[in-house]
């Protein structure tokens, strides 16, 4: 059995040190974060799967452009990721325009089609499956199967329906993207043991990531789960330079407590530089172990996710 280790990517203007979107940490995110990542991606050889918002895209089209010399895929991290704007705050229709909006650029700057999306802070709604299919998405990878955000995270009451999705890739339900079903899409699930395996828990808590590699390698060798992490280019930005001062997006005060002060503290821990030795060890583990890192794309293709309508699937098979 093949086994993969899928590595994707977020890409947005989010400034981790000020807690909120900026411009300027785009250009930065771009002309510094993005190095950092396609360096280790060279060395590792590894073929990685970049969500990015229409915003930024627009903003830095250049950005876009070069991770396809290196065969990465383009995907689209919806065009807005201001907390307003999240797919499960949003009506069907205003969700279309995120959608649609953010993948016309995209398709636009690289010359390919985009069908692989990942939500703004893992947000979806009851229509968001139906959405994603009418824009012409055949791949999502937002939902976190058996992950706990212990209210940290936007959105994190719809969030608990984490707890009972699948937890291999599974054909969603166009009703309900937490559930299998016989639609086009395909979830991709991140992977998580309650606590996210992410870049974020990796900076964090190392000791618990460490745990986390060996869990998830083991449950590979039983039912073939691909490893599925989550990093962003701007966690390897030093802004401690700059004037701190954390922005307060929540007025309810124990929300402001958790999303805000605690989650922004929390989250400095080895940022910038340090965090790509960190990376450099999650990548490592893995290619000593066989895995090989393709695009969401390829790995889809790979293991018949995109076969007919209404016939079982290689992965379904294994659940």
């Amino acid at each position: 059995m093949v086994k993969y280790a899928l590595w994707t990517n977020d890409v947005e203007t989010t400034s981790i040190w000020h807690n909120t979107l900026r411009d300027e940490t785009g250009l930065k995110a771009w002309k510094e974060g993005m190095p950092v990542l396609l360096d280790i991606y060279r060395r590792h050889n590894i073929r990685s799967t970049f969500f990015f918002t229409g915003h930024i895209a627009r903003l830095y089209p250049d950005m876009v452009r070069m991770i396809l010399q290196d065969g990465h895929e383009v995907g689209s991290h919806s065009f807005s990721h201001k907390k307003e704007d999240g797919l499960d705050a949003l009506p069907f229709k205003a969700q279309l325009y995120q959608l649609q909006t953010s993948k016309k650029i995209l398709e636009d700057i690289s010359g390919q089609e985009v069908i692989s999306f990942r939500s703004p802070a893992l947000r979806v709604g009851e229509n968001t499956a139906r959405a994603l299919i009418e824009s012409g998405y055949r791949i999502d990878s937002s939902v976190a199967s058996q992950r706990f955000d212990f209210f940290l995270s936007f959105g994190s009451r719809k969030k608990f329906k984490w707890l009972a999705a699948p937890r291999l890739p599974y054909r969603v339900d166009e009703n309900n993207i937490f559930k299998k079903g016989n639609s086009p899409l395909v979830e991709v699930p991140l992977s998580a043991t309650l606590f996210p395996y992410t870049s974020t828990t990796m900076r964090v808590f190392p000791f618990i990531t460490g745990v986390q590699r060996h869990l998830s390698h083991r449950e590979n060798n039983w039912n073939g789960k691909p490893i599925v992490f989550d990093i962003h280019p701007n966690e390897f930005l030093d802004e401690s330079g700059e004037k701190r001062a954390i922005e307060r997006r929540n007025s309810n005060l124990f929300a402001y407590l958790l999303k805000d002060v605690l989650r922004s503290k929390l989250k400095m821990k080895n940022l910038g530089p340090a965090a790509a030795p960190l990376y450099e060890q999650e990548i490592s583990f893995y290619a000593r172990r066989g895995y090989i890192s393709v695009p969401l794309q390829t790995y889809c293709r790979e293991t018949g996710l995109f076969g007919p309508l209404g016939a079982p699937t290689k992965q379904a098979e294994l659940q």
